[in-house]
């Protein structure tokens, strides 16, 4: 089943909408391990996606019987604002002028805020070992930082198509002297479709690799991916659920 719940967002002032699943045969006394994803609108239902295209990922957790939680934190639509509270730092770029990054607020009201909300109200295993975060772009960007600077609360992140332009040297600079907890898992993904030329796909791999080597190197566990044909789009990010469920571990036959 899906949930919409609403939520109020105190750094923002703001209501937003959080898409959540529960497998519709839960049992009374099951709880069950969470996972809080960015752009929850685009997850389930092609009919709520942005562009009339989800990841499908109702559909998935139903065919394969998947016991988990997953909380879709519904982005800010209003011209920029999806940017500004989706990164971590703020950036300038040619399209969209210049983005007061204010990410670091919204991972500090998920783990602080919404994670208590969600275990107070939801049939959720609370302990960092069932706990996760996860999406894709900038999604994908907020999980890599989340992951990172708050791995006392999340054990595991999928990481799909992560959006580093403009503040990939920034985010370097920060993970690369934190201390995360080594047991942490993290699948990072990217796909060769998404660069318009080789040259920018090898700069692409490069720097989620760079991201995988600080994570390997401070003893987690990575996943690097690179999608053959794969997109930065709904279609394309579906097609990979199966591969990260089963690479950090979350399949249940």
């Amino acid at each position: 089943m899906i949930i919409k719940d609403k939520i109020f967002i105190e750094p923002f002032n703001l209501n937003r909408t959080l898409h959540i699943y529960i497998p519709d045969d839960i049992k009374k006394d099951e709880r069950l391990p969470v996972i809080y994803m960015y752009d929850g609108h685009n997850l389930f239902l092609d009919k709520d996606a942005t562009y009339g295209k989800s990841w499908g990922l109702k559909k998935y957790l139903d065919d394969t019987n998947q016991r988990v939680i997953i909380v879709g934190l519904e982005c800010n639509h209003k011209g920029n604002r999806r940017l500004c509270e989706f990164s971590p730092y703020s950036f300038y770029d040619e399209r969209f002028g210049t983005i007061d990054g204010i990410g670091k607020k919204t991972v500090q009201w998920i783990c602080e805020v919404l994670k208590p909300y969600i275990d107070k109200k939801y049939p959720t295993l609370s302990q960092r070992e069932y706990t996760g975060i996860g999406g894709s772009s900038m999604g994908g960007l907020m999980s890599v930082y989340a992951l990172a600077t708050r791995s006392d609360i999340f054990s595991f992140g999928v990481c799909v198509s992560p959006f580093y332009e403009h503040i990939f040297e920034e985010l370097v600079c920060e993970i690369e002297n934190i201390d995360i907890n080594p047991n942490t898992k993290a699948y990072i993904s990217w796909g060769n479709f998404e660069f318009d030329s080789r040259e920018n796909l090898a700069i692409g791999t490069e720097e989620n690799l760079k991201i995988a080597r600080i994570f390997s190197e401070k003893g987690m566990k990575v996943f690097p991916h690179l999608m053959i044909c794969g997109a930065h789009n709904e279609e394309s990010w579906e097609k990979e659920t199966d591969i990260w469920f089963k690479e950090l571990g979350l399949y249940k036959k």
